[in-house]
């Protein structure tokens, strides 16, 4: 067995064992579109690490929320667009202090 097998293994062994956790520790409820889960539709719940941490996984659950698919895919899309472009806050714009047309009027008006 090759390194990144036995690497996925290890892993999926880990997601497992969190996610088995979760699902006892919390109701089967999306976090964020309160979309309502049973056991038919359970593999589109997912366990989502708010610290974005997939080695960070306490006990009692502090790091983790369930999310559905479509919920997680956006959170970690989120995630991504805030490392690439910075905070989600507005930031403040200097005004423009360049005027294109301040000579405008001495311009048109000019003999030929």
């Amino acid at each position: 067995m090759s390194k990144t097998n036995s690497g996925a293994q290890a892993y999926q062994q880990q997601e497992q064992g969190y996610r088995d956790k979760a699902l006892k520790m919390y109701p089967w409820v999306c976090g964020r579109c309160a979309r309502e889960f049973v056991h038919s539709n359970l593999r589109e719940l997912t366990v989502h690490h708010i610290d974005h941490n997939h080695s960070n996984n306490p006990s009692d659950g502090s790091n983790w929320e369930l999310l559905c698919i479509y919920c997680h895919d956006n959170e970690h899309n989120k995630f991504h667009e805030f490392v690439l472009y910075g905070g989600t806050t507005e930031q403040k714009v200097a005004p423009a202090t360049h005027n294109p047309f301040a000579d405008l009027k001495a311009l048109l008006n000019k003999p030929k």
